[in-house]
């Protein structure tokens, strides 16, 4: 395999990392099964390489080899030198000087890979002190310094708190503050932005900017964001199968990709205006009176004049929030906190309407109201024609007929000792619509629908991919042919390949089934692949609701245009343009 192009600008300086023919296997059943073959990557000082490839491609293990952190049952065969040091096969006690000291991780879940019973702070003292043996008053004003570095808002207050008194962003900042603290010379960030809000993203990757031109250090970026590498990435290694497939600077990649792996990964990428300036016949539309349609008549119509299509839209209103309030009560020295204060909003038969904002906005409560899993304070909610306000059990048992969920995460929403078949055919069990041969038979035109192989029926939740978890979770919500359906994240954890694949078949089984959707998410991008409307949410209350071309293309609250501009473009060109812009609407904004 040729190595990146950053071989050819090295000169004589030395490479931060130099990887040569790195092969990693797991013994399986007496059988070493291959998870990277034949690598060949070098990083210099200052530069960010990305790997890229779907889940299973490699990028992780090959990775975690360079720290020798993979399980027992692994062999590492090749060399890595870490600069100009040979360093596969070393002994223990070296390997441990050089995490954390020479070379850094940032985890993709900082909740699981921070000490929950460990303050912050703490955890960063005890970096310091077992690599530098400092004394603890200087170890604690260090790692102050650190959280003030990596632009937590109260550093002292971070440095105090235990993990989870802290938003995802500031986790993902303090674990960046403990990976720094020993001024690493090479930083491995693995999927370090993932499951991050867009504005929460983009100030992650501004740090690791900063990070890498102030301290010169090298980034081994992994990720399936492409978004995110066009963002920062100087060079990119994509991998299909353990093996690297193409390689070239992040220009070359995104211009002209050679591998068709490659060019099939970056078309699987949705992105900010891809539906922009789509032409529709007015007359036809009418004729068609589909969700779509009736989006390009109510550009006409605005464009003329006339009064918008939602104001004549006859379909039956499926959802109606109104002037819904929700909030969590006090509990113990916690006070109560307003999750959604006096939200207005509509969904219609058949219509997809894109429900965004960051963390702690109130999407997810508002979607978790809808099915009757929070109870509302003040307002009126009504779902299917049925006021759930003061719903008792039994009104809510009825209302789950009518009504289902697609959650983020489907590993834990999915009975893990229960084979997926019992997982579909539950809901129809449970509501006395089906048993035995009819049944079965059901569970397979469901697994069919989401095109899922009927001899998975069997098989247990591990031992499907994410994706198809995630096709599971689909079919087992839409079982009792609901008239709503919610969707929560159900995109953000998978690769882009899957996670367009998930689009597609969400779309085909909309079209068909026509049941009005609420699909939350923080991802604009997918949003504007899916929905008719969009509301946007910000802390709490409704900030702009409008079509996807109005929020999308002209939005006109400043908060939905700090949204747009925190969105990384799959574009290393137009993604440096939008940064620029993104910064002036940041500068704009703090001088009002």
């Amino acid at each position: 395999m040729t190595e990146t192009p950053a071989t050819a600008s090295t000169d004589a300086a030395t490479p931060v990392l130099e990887v040569t023919d790195l092969n990693v296997d797991f013994g399986v059943d007496n059988q070493w099964v291959p998870a990277a073959r034949h690598m060949n990557y070098r990083i210099m000082p200052g530069e960010v390489l990305a790997l890229v490839g779907e889940s299973g491609s490699g990028k992780s293990a090959s990775s975690m080899a360079l720290l020798d952190l993979l399980p027992s049952n692994s062999r590492i065969r090749g060399s890595i030198k870490l600069n100009g040091e040979e360093i596969t096969g070393i002994r223990a006690n070296h390997m441990r000087r050089i995490r954390g000291g020479e070379i850094a991780v940032i985890f993709q879940e900082p909740m699981t890979a921070l000490n929950p019973v460990y303050t912050v702070g703490s955890q960063i003292i005890e970096t310091l002190r077992v690599h530098y043996g400092i004394a603890p008053s200087e170890a604690k004003k260090r790692a102050i310094e650190l959280l003030g570095m990596v632009e937590l808002p109260d550093p002292l207050k971070a440095f105090n708190s235990y993990p989870h008194q802290l938003s995802g962003g500031q986790r993902q900042r303090a674990m960046i503050a403990q990976s720094i603290s020993c001024d690493p010379t090479l930083l491995i960030a693995d999927e370090p932005t993932t499951a991050l809000d867009v504005t929460v993203q983009a100030e992650i990757l501004d740090l690791l900017r900063s990070l890498r031109d102030r301290l010169k250090s090298a980034i081994l970026l992994i990720t399936h964001d492409m978004g995110v590498v066009a963002d920062i990435a100087d060079y990119i290694a994509v991998m299909k199968d353990g093996v690297i497939v193409e390689t070239g600077t992040a220009l070359e990649i995104f211009s002209n990709p050679q591998h068709p792996y490659t060019r099939a990964l970056l078309a699987a990428v949705p992105h900010l205006g891809q539906r922009a300036g789509e032409e529709i016949d007015t007359n036809a539309a009418l004729a068609a009176d589909t969700p779509e349609a009736r989006e390009r008549i109510a550009v006409s119509d605005r464009a003329s004049g006339a009064s918008p299509v939602a104001a004549r839209d006859t379909r039956p209103v499926v959802l109606d929030f109104d002037d819904v309030v929700i909030e969590y009560p006090k509990h113990g020295r916690v006070p109560a906190f307003r999750a959604v204060d006096h939200v207005d909003l509509q969904v219609h038969s058949g219509e997809v309407v894109g429900l965004v904002g960051e963390s702690g906005s109130g999407k997810t409560t508002l979607g978790r109201a809808a099915i009757g899993l929070l109870p509302i304070t003040e307002g009126t909610l009504t779902v299917t024609g049925q006021n759930i306000s003061k719903a008792n059990r039994e009104e809510i048992r009825q209302l789950h007929k009518k009504a289902g969920i697609v959650f983020q995460d489907p590993a834990s929403s999915l009975n893990p000792r229960m084979p997926v078949g019992d997982s579909i055919g539950e809901p129809l069990l449970l509501a006395k619509q089906m048993k035995g041969q009819a049944l079965f038979n059901e569970v397979e035109r469901l697994l069919d629908s989401v095109e899922l192989p009927r001899a998975y029926r069997g098989r247990f939740p591990h031992e499907l991919s994410g994706g198809q978890k995630q096709r599971v979770g689909i079919a087992r919500a839409i079982a009792l042919k609901p008239q709503l359906l919610i969707a929560d994240e159900p995109t953000s954890a998978l690769d882009v390949s899957v996670q367009a694949r998930v689009l597609e078949l969400l779309q085909g089984l909309q079209r068909e089934m026509q049941f009005a959707c609420l699909f939350i998410t923080h991802d604009l991008a997918v949003i504007d692949v899916l929905a008719n409307r969009i509301a946007v949410m910000h802390q709490g209350k409704l900030v702009e609701v409008g079509s996807r071309d109005e929020i999308l293309r002209n939005p006109t609250q400043p908060y939905t245009q700090r949204l747009l501009a925190a969105v990384p473009l799959p574009d290393p060109i137009l993604q440096r343009e939008r940064r620029e812009s993104r910064r002036e609407l940041l500068r704009a904004g703090s001088s009002e």
